[in-house]
């Protein structure tokens, strides 16, 4: 009797097996979907920062946009031009030349520049909180200083100091990250034709009184630019560069223009030219404090 049990028991589950081996099968077919070989190429290619410069969520759904020809090759801004030539190349396509992207900062007011600048409380400790709010400084267009924009960097690039967001061009890959976390948008990403391109820093759209009454370096829109230059205009009593019309080799009238701004808001940003190292060659860095780490406890005095 006891083997009779164990046998159907046996044929049992052999029958179950061979169904269910069947029913894999039939899926297996069924929904199959093929993928194409150059997607996991691509995705190779790329770095696997998933940062999401290129406006995809990850490396994976960028790559499979490139290969459906929903993105182009060049997008990925870590990897930079090597890696859009080796995506172009397995693709079989031709790479147009196009120009990195790199975060600007739109202000240069640090604290001691910014008038009617109230204490902050102890709850607006992040850009973002502090935005919504009233009364955190006069300038409702400026840098909040709280470093949003810090923390949200990868790469190390990008600090605060005295106030103002600042941005270290040896090291920023230009992921935009930064941009997307500041709320004001003073931070945007622009073309750089070049290792250092023109600026304006500012973000005001106030008229220029009420800059100057919050702010002693602030854009006064006064259109001194744009009377001496196309590459420039004034919009909302801010002026702004025609990046498309914009060459590194900068013309004479530009030049006079940056000379002419009485606020000095046109400033040239990216990696430091040799020039610029070399005025600095003789200065000496100021030494780095080192705090002890410790509470007030370790301060207490016991007693019992």
């Amino acid at each position: 009797m006891i083997w009779l049990i164990l046998i159907l028991a046996a044929g049992t589950m052999l029958i179950l097996a061979v169904f269910m081996a069947c029913v894999l099968g039939w899926a297996n077919k069924t929904f199959h979907i093929d993928v194409d070989p150059r997607v996991e190429a691509v995705n190779e290619a790329l770095p696997g920062a998933n940062c999401g410069g290129c406006g995809f969520v990850g490396c994976g759904e960028y790559a499979e946009a490139v290969v459906a020809g929903q993105a182009a090759p060049n997008l990925c801004t870590v990897g930079g031009a090597t890696c859009a030539k080796e995506i172009a190349a397995i693709l079989g396509v031709a790479l147009e030349e196009t120009f990195p992207y790199r975060p600007a900062v739109h202000c240069g007011a640090r604290y001691g520049d910014r008038l009617q600048r109230h204490g902050y409380r102890q709850g607006d400790r992040t850009c973002a909180a502090a935005n919504l709010v009233g009364g955190i400084q006069g300038c409702t267009y400026g840098c909040l200083g709280f470093g949003d924009c810090q923390a949200a960097c990868d790469y190390d690039a990008l600090y605060v100091r005295d106030g103002l967001a600042e941005i270290d061009y040896e090291k920023c890959v230009g992921c935009g990250a930064c941009a997307r976390a500041c709320p004001r948008n003073v931070i945007t990403m622009v073309p750089f034709k070049a290792e250092r391109v023109l600026v304006v820093a500012c973000s005001s759209r106030d008229f220029g009184k009420g800059v100057r009454a919050v702010c002693k370096v602030g854009c006064l829109g006064c259109g001194a630019c744009q009377r001496l230059s196309d590459l420039f205009t004034v919009e909302d009593n801010i002026s702004r560069i025609d990046y498309d019309a914009y060459d590194s080799d900068e013309p004479e009238a530009v030049r006079k223009a940056i000379a002419k701004c009485p606020a000095k808001r046109l400033v040239h940003v990216g990696k430091p030219s040799p020039e610029d190292l070399a005025a600095v060659a003789e200065e000496q860095v100021a030494p780095v404090v080192e705090g002890k780490p410790g509470t007030t406890v370790d301060k207490t005095r016991w007693q019992g």
